[in-house]
């Protein structure tokens, strides 16, 4: 298989799919988003193929894309990266896991140096971004330390001005997880484009993710409530689990959801991931996006204690599939 046909195109994807588009196609033009799923030492059950037939994830994708004014294409190729390639696309949206700058388990190739450079020059100079789950697992900081047993000191520090620049754009880096578990978020904004449904909080079965190194501008829309949560991860005050903010001129999205099945399933996530992906793109208004970090999350940078479970998540029969 080519390069270039590792590239799967919606309208390829869903022959026999035929839900009526939300947004005539007269008032919106349709915008292009590359789903890129690239995973180097872990890869998601939602995100790994079959052959060349879809993943769960970018069917769910492909399925609903059109209703949205969005064309979905399907990446897992990390060297087509460069400054051509990122000015085809209107935004991205990462499902990454690991560093995508080797080519790691999914044998898929590796996004160079200048390939990520383009990225990052893109988004800053006016692509949209979202980011789902592993998307925070992606270019850590100080990535060259020992991660056999995905849980190393290097995680449990915050770096501030040298932390990885990918992680300055999204907002936010993983640190670990625990078991998944049923837990709690705190809707913030239901104004947000996809958050309107949401009411005040919701309560879901997930692979929680504790994370770190929040960029002070984030306009937060869900909080982890860690009271009753089991494990060390969360051995913590709450702290923000969704969120929007602008890098430059590229609007930015990112949420730590996404891990489950019947998280992709479920009508709420997907209206909330929707309306990231709109606005990323550009075709969902301009919401506010004040600043609302310390306000919502006062001790968010209190990250958990080290020590957390070796292989974290590793009791969970989704954490185990390869």
């Amino acid at each position: 298989m080519t390069r270039r046909q590792a590239i799967v195109r919606t309208s390829l994807a869903v022959a026999g799919l035929t839900l009526a588009p939300a947004i005539p196609a007269a008032e919106t033009k349709s915008r292009r988003v590359l789903f890129f799923s690239k995973s180097s030492k872990y890869q998601h059950s939602v995100i790994k193929r079959n052959g060349s037939e879809l993943s769960f994830a970018e069917k769910i994708l492909a399925d609903l894309g059109p209703k949205h004014g969005i064309e979905f294409s399907f990446s897992k190729d990390g060297s087509l990266f460069s400054p051509e390639y990122v000015a085809q696309f209107d935004a991205f949206c990462f499902y990454t896991c690991d560093s995508p700058m080797i080519v790691g388990i999914d044998g898929t190739p590796a996004m160079t140096p200048a390939g990520k450079t383009a990225l990052l020059d893109g988004i800053k100079n006016g692509k949209g971004f979202v980011g789902i789950h592993s998307a925070s697992d992606t270019f850590h900081t100080n990535a060259a330390e020992d991660d056999k047993t995905r849980e190393h000191l290097s995680r449990y520090k915050t770096y501030g001005a040298e932390t990885d620049d990918f992680t300055k754009m999204l907002g936010g880096e993983f640190i670990v997880h625990a078991k998944q578990q049923k837990a709690k978020a705190r809707v913030v904004d239901n104004k947000f484009p996809g958050f309107e449904n949401a009411g005040a909080e919701i309560e879901w079965t997930e692979e929680w993710y504790s994370l770190k190194e929040f960029a002070a501008d984030l306009h937060v829309l869900l909080v982890t409530e860690t009271a009753g949560m089991v494990g060390e991860p969360y051995q913590r005050p709450p702290y923000p689990n969704t969120w929007a903010r602008m890098h430059g001129k590229g609007r930015v999205f990112y949420t730590a959801l996404g891990h489950r099945e019947d998280t992709w399933t479920n009508l709420l996530f997907q209206e909330m991931l929707f309306g990231g992906v709109t606005w990323a793109a550009g075709t969902a208004g301009e919401p506010d996006l004040s600043p609302n970090l310390h306000a919502v999350t006062p001790e968010a940078d209190k990250i958990p204690p080290v020590g957390a479970p070796k292989n974290s998540g590793t009791n969970s029969p989704a954490a185990k599939t390869l």
